[in-house]
């Protein structure tokens, strides 16, 4: 043992110095056992007291640092989303339903401890152990090392889109992922970048804009995602939404009953309360979406979509501007009910371009099965309340449907339980715009359409011809909807994307010669893995405008079946299955139907009619007309004309409706549901 006089040194630092006194035989004053216990003492304190405050102090950075979002975890597999927005939840919802133990790894600059309460409202705590929020830049790439951004399965791009630059730096993020993965050794790639913009008219420009090819070089799939377009998706074409955090999926009704026949005297008309981004992108949608057989037995018989606000005259200049190929076709109207000094007439406005003024035929305007109106005046004053009134009552003669979609919540959520009682009485589908939750129109819904299916609760005497008569009064609530809540925003178009593949498919493997897609016993002798292998690959090689064309396309398939399934007389949410074959006549109404959509498709995403000059038509036996068929390259195409106008390039549209059958078999009938 050392020298006992170094004993309390030594007790400072190892206690079980206490052993060797005991054993060692050497004698120890009682001094000095005294001296060494306060010194043992005093170690204890200090050094077990350093030791705790040194892991204490450890963990709590360690804490501190998570809760502030700088630690980071995860190395590949995970879900990223880039920027915080209340529609965030809605993503990450819908990963959980199609990938329920997946890790989501969520990037903002914003103070993580309160984005991570807001997820807390949104999610139990079993989910919340799969969210990792981290701190940081979207457009910096110092970043991306951190969250392992090459090895993500894909990206989603938010940002905050209540910025005013919010576009602008969503796609400096998306050049920025670019560069750091061009820079990157390896093949680790996410395979898919999902990038929100704000603006419908930036979206919309995206729809023939080639600017994200080097997303395309990197071999990832680039979906450009809008807000308001999403919803109006889910309205008009999935016609349903998915309650946050609820039980089961809410239902939408069809905008145009139970379809309609080539006979059906009624024409779809949508009315939309305020021209806001809701309403311009729904009409929009509704556009490319709805067309029917009953256009082809009379012309009149246009969908109609109507938009009411104040402020009208003035926004009627921008719609106009913003989809100025379509107006150069095609008539619209304008009706003034401000004021007592307006003159209460509906003004029919001629078409900028192809007008008879200008030197053009009936042939060359106005052939479009869809039309615009633009009535200015508030909508609480008594004229437009009469208006809708008389819309109400035209039961003979139009689907109506009314969309609240002003700016401000609680004007719509006002004027939606207080228009005019023949609205309700006559079921008129009515959807009002919701920034949050669906909760209260759902319940006041559900409540009232108790009371329709049972007759006997909600009947009311009526006097006809001298005797007393009962008749039943409809829920006043039971025909609402709501649209728009940022928790269940987020939906995807995989079925339709799917649709749309085989749909180029057909195009790219048919005989322009004869005018014929591949034969359907080639097809059906085909493995169906190398026909979806095959569709991948022609897609990857398509123009984003193309792409674009046979989504809507896809888009359309419920529409066309609604009126398929009217004519043999059965329901649309039936599965369909004598539709396995159908007749040369329906084929050829088919066939219109999709010609129809076509035209206003192409004009809304920014091509125009051929003018005069440009009219392959018009020069069809002169040197010149082969040339100017390549105009189409240049967005100047020279099929947008009537159906029967067409040459023998008509025959696409009826292949194609002839296909249906094999492509409903292909995609399966979910598409339907």
């Amino acid at each position: 043992m050392s020298s006992k006089w170094t004993l309390p040194l030594f007790l400072l630092i190892d206690s079980n110095l206490f052993n060797a006194v005991y054993t060692s035989g050497d004698h120890v004053s009682e001094w000095m056992i005294f001296a060494s216990g306060i010194t043992y003492l005093i170690g204890v304190f200090i050094f077990n007291g350093a030791i705790i405050g040194i892991i204490t102090n450890s963990i709590e950075r360690r804490v501190n640092s998570h809760l502030k979002g700088h630690l980071h975890y995860l190395k590949s597999g995970h879900y990223i989303i880039l920027g915080y927005d209340d529609m965030v939840s809605s993503i990450i919802s819908h990963l959980f339903k199609t990938h329920p133990d997946s890790y989501v790894l969520l990037m903002t600059a914003l103070d993580v401890e309160a984005v991570t309460e807001k997820l807390k409202k949104s999610f139990n705590e079993k989910q919340l152990k799969n969210i990792i929020v981290n701190y940081g830049h979207r457009m910096s790439p110092d970043y991306y090392n951190d969250i392992h951004l090459e090895s993500a399965a894909e990206i989603f791009i938010v940002g905050q889109r209540s910025t005013e630059a919010h576009d602008a730096i969503n796609v400096e993020c998306v050049d920025s992922i670019c560069s750091y993965l061009n820079r990157r050794e390896g093949d680790e790639r996410p395979h898919r970048i999902t990038c929100v913009f704000e603006d419908v008219d930036t979206y919309e420009s995206f729809k023939t804009t080639e600017i994200f090819g080097e997303v395309k070089k990197l071999g990832i799939e680039f979906v450009p995602y809008n807000y308001y377009y999403g919803w109006a998706k889910q309205v008009f074409i999935d016609r349903c939404y998915y309650v946050f955090n609820g039980e089961g999926v809410m239902k939408y009704p069809t905008v145009y009953g139970d379809g309609i026949t080539p006979d059906d005297k009624k024409y779809v008309h949508i009315v939309f309360i305020g021209i806001t981004h809701f309403a311009v992108a729904f009409a929009r949608q509704a556009a490319n979406v709805l067309h029917f057989p009953n256009f082809q037995a009379d012309p009149r018989l246009k969908t109609l979509i109507s938009f009411i606000d104040v402020n009208a005259e003035q926004e009627i200049n921008e719609f106009i501007i913003h989809n100025r190929h379509f107006f150069e076709v095609q008539s619209y109207y304008y009706l003034d009910l401000s004021d007592d000094k307006s003159s209460g007439v509906r003004e029919k406005r001629d078409p900028t371009v192809f007008s008879q003024k200008n030197g053009y035929g009936n042939k060359d305007h106005d052939f479009l099965d869809v039309e615009f109106e633009f009535i200015k005046g508030d909508v609480f004053s008594g004229k437009v309340q009469q208006l809708i009134r008389e819309w109400a009552l035209d039961n003979d003669s139009q689907y109506l449907s009314i969309f609240l979609a002003m700016a401000n919540q609680r004007r719509n959520f006002a004027f939606g339980m207080n228009l005019p009682d023949e609205v309700y009485d006559n079921e008129i589908p009515i959807f009002i715009r919701q920034e949050r939750s669906d909760n209260f129109i759902t319940n006041l819904r559900k409540m009232d359409r108790a009371i329709v299916e049972d007759n006997k609760r909600n009947t009311y005497s009526v006097v006809e011809d001298g005797t007393l008569k009962q008749k039943v009064q409809g829920g006043r609530f039971s025909n609402i909807y709501p649209f728009g809540m940022n928790e269940s925003a987020f939906s995807t178009d995989n079925q339709f994307l799917k649709m749309a593949k085989l749909i180029n498919y057909l195009y790219c493997t048919a005989d322009y010669l004869h005018g014929k897609f591949m034969d359907k016993s080639e097809l059906d002798s085909m493995p169906e893995g190398k026909i979806w292998k095959d569709a991948d690959k022609y897609w990857d090689h398509l123009t984003i405008a193309l792409k674009w064309s046979c989504i809507y396309n896809a888009y359309t398939i419920q529409t066309k079946l609604s009126s398929l399934c009217a004519m043999r007389g059965i329901k649309i949410d039936e599965t369909p299955i004598d539709l396995l074959n159908l007749t040369e006549e329906e084929i050829e109404i088919m066939a219109r139907i999709e010609h129809n959509r076509w035209n206003v498709e192409r004009l809304l995403m920014g091509f125009r009619k051929s003018r005069k000059e440009e009219d392959k038509y018009r020069k069809e036996n002169t040197p010149y007309a082969e040339a100017l068929k390549k105009n189409k390259d240049r967005f100047i195409h020279h099929d947008i004309r009537p159906y029967d106008e067409l040459d023998e390039i008509k025959i696409f549209d009826i292949e194609q409706s002839r296909y249906l059958p094999w492509l409903l078999q292909m995609v399966g009938p979910n598409i339907l549901s």
